[in-house]
């Protein structure tokens, strides 16, 4: 029989079934579409050994007037400003004890320290550094305790427990003398969603309402999300749902960012809470979006310390700290009509979308006198989350809680041909870990998320919008940032930071990568089919380990689309050289028979890269028996 070419449609479909896609791909591990063929994703090596506290959720990047090259890293622990491989800890500070405030109780043989101090405002994982407390009288010296500690344990509103570098002996029975001071930062957020219970849980219409709940109903505390921007070589971070703070680049790295409503200058109603903050880039105004309101006198230097949900609220041009509205100023707000709470704000060259949980808004820079104005672009859309929107190009993305968006001058759906992968296997009660990112150089839009099963982002799925075409994976990463200011897509996970598109393997070991077909057959499956060989299509090409790259083809045959493959056969294509013109295996004998089959292109070498052509497979048919 004549040998016949496989021309596969581009894209991964898991919205149909198997049989009815046939020419299709079924299947997929970190893998792209370039041109319509399938190829193994660049991997990833971490950016340096330093680390961080916490899981990271935000990345920021931003070069200062002297070329100093700045990475803003948001976790649930800490704020960091990353420079050189180093990690500055710059997180603001809550407040400051009077000398003599806080004392220390030591146990013999225990190296946790209970600290009291009253009307402390602590909660557990807090970090405080103490100074000019004396030893103990032991092992617990001032050196032991003139550091930062994290609280371990809350006791009371008036005492907690840190667990110090040492053993007490039975000589620490001091109480570290008159003079400690305790400086405390601000309160760490939660890594992950916690349930809780209480009137008013959970979305109207949605979850434990109307049914019988043994315990009430139930309510969640979020996790820790920051926003962050820069205003000129300076820092804008904003803890969601907390204060707003600025970090002063002159006074260097090893200076804590602080209180924007404390920073020198005339200052005028400083929000003093908000959801998200950003600079307009055209118009240079601060905005924040979820805050408080106005104070009533225009000489007060906060806001009314009440958070609106739906306010936004802006500063006046060039002026990050006057925001009251005057008739010589641009500072104003702007309420938000629909919905019940802010949820994310992306800006584009044009405009800032802002979406609420049940709308989507336009938000524009008119000028004077009303500055900003807002249109209701759609209703009825939702959100996943707080970083679940991200826009390229001018044209934004993002996921609702069933369906994929896109806004391109208007809001349209986003088919997507692995919906049901995604949406069926997720957890939505972790939806706020959702971070949306984009990878320019391969035109792609990648959503990582947590799956049923996992509390954290363990999965990806991405749509390429210069192909068209959906694919996904396994992946864990909190946080994206696309190349730009720095060379390589950088991403968070476990305390590092990694470079993305940076040589094909997994941080030095090797990578997974496989793609299967949907099943194929011949006369409409009344044949079996005998398949003998394959002729390999594919190309090793930038493979950073030259000397034996590789690939493996399985064929998988079936008798019936219910039933399981039950005969598969498995051959690798390696390559014998490079040079002038690149060779590999010429055919691979692989003896399997079905009424249909599939095909699996799988390689976990070291250091190899592949993308596949149209392979041809010698197949006849056996008989219908």
């Amino acid at each position: 029989m004549p040998l016949r070419k496989l021309q596969f449609k581009p894209g991964v479909n898991q919205e149909i079934t198997s049989y009815s896609n046939e020419g299709g791909w079924r299947d997929c591990d970190k893998i792209r579409f370039r041109f319509g063929y399938p190829e193994k994703i660049g991997g990833w090596e971490k950016y340096s050994s330093a680390t961080y506290l916490g899981s990271a959720r935000a990345l920021h990047n931003w070069i200062a007037l002297d070329g100093s090259n700045y990475l803003g890293v948001g976790t649930h622990l800490k704020y960091y400003i990353e420079e050189g491989q180093a990690f500055a800890d710059i997180t603001p500070i809550r407040s400051t004890t009077g000398a003599g405030d806080a004392t220390f109780a030591a146990t013999n043989g225990s190296a946790v320290i209970t600290v009291t101090d009253t009307s402390h405002g602590a909660v557990e994982n807090d970090f405080v550094t103490f100074s000019s407390a004396a030893s103990l009288g032991g092992n617990i010296t001032a050196a032991v305790l003139n550091v930062e500690h994290q609280i371990t344990q809350i006791v009371d509103a008036n005492s907690y427990k840190i667990t110090a570098s040492a053993t007490a002996s039975g000589s620490d029975s001091g109480n570290g003398g008159s003079n400690t001071v305790a400086v405390y930062q601000i309160n760490v957020g939660l890594d992950s969603v916690v349930g809780g219970t209480g009137w008013g849980a959970g979305t109207w219409g949605r979850g434990g309402w109307g049914s019988a709940e043994p315990n009430g109903l139930t309510t969640t505390t979020e996790i820790r999300l920051w926003s962050h921007d820069n205003f000129g070589e300076d820092l804008l971070i904003n803890a969601r749902d907390s204060n707003i703070f600025y970090w002063d680049r002159t006074n260097n790295l090893s200076t804590r960012a602080i209180e924007l409503s404390t920073i020198s200058g005339t200052k005028r109603s400083v929000p003093t809470i908000a959801k998200q903050i950003l600079v307009s880039d055209q118009d240079r105004h601060v905005i924040a979006f979820g805050c408080d309101g106005l104070n009533s006198s225009n000489t007060a230097a906060q806001g009314n310390g009440t958070q609106d949900p739906l306010l936004i609220r802006f500063s006046s041009q060039e002026d990050p700290i006057d925001w009251y509205p005057t008739a010589t100023n641009t500072a104003g707000d702007i309420r938000l009509g629909a919905g019940s709470t802010f949820v994310q704000a992306v800006e584009t060259k044009r405009e800032i979308l802002v979406w609420t949980d049940t709308a989507l808004n336009s938000m524009r820079f008119i000028g004077p006198p009303f500055t900003f104005g807002l249109q209701q672009l759609a209703s009825n859309i939702t959100i996943m989350g707080p970083n679940a929107a991200v826009a390229t190009e001018d044209v934004v993305f993002w996921m609702g809680i069933d369906n994929f968006y896109v806004y391109a001058g208007q809001t349209q759906q986003l088919p997507c041909t692995v919906k049901n992968k995604v949406f069926l296997d997720f957890n939505f009660s972790q939806t706020a870990k959702v971070v949306a990112g984009v990878n320019s150089e391969f035109s792609e839009v990648f959503w990582f998320y947590p799956s049923a099963a996992s509390d954290d982002n363990d999965r990806y799925v991405v749509y390429n919008y210069g192909e068209k075409v959906w694919y996904f994976g396994n992946m864990s990463r909190s946080a994206w940032l696309d190349r730009g200011v720095r060379q390589y897509p950088i991403a968070a996970e476990s305390s590092y930071l990694y470079n993305h598109e940076l040589g094909y393997d997994d941080d030095g070991s090797a990578m997974n990568s496989f793609i299967e077909s949907a099943a194929i057959d011949i006369e409409d499956g009344d044949r079996f089919v005998y398949i003998n060989k394959v002729i390999p299509d594919l190309t090793f090409s930038g493979s950073t380990n030259l000397s034996s790259p590789q690939a493996t083809f399985t064929v998988k045959a079936r008798n019936f689309p219910g039933a399981s493959f039950d005969n598969t056969a498995a051959s690798a294509a390696i390559r014998t050289s490079e040079s002038p013109v690149e060779k590999f295996t010429e055919q691979l004998y692989l003896r399997a028979r079905g009424r249909s089959f599939a095909m699996r292109i799988e390689s976990e070498a070291l250091g190899a890269k592949w993308k596949l052509g149209s392979p041809r497979v010698d197949m006849r048919p056996d008989g219908r028996r």
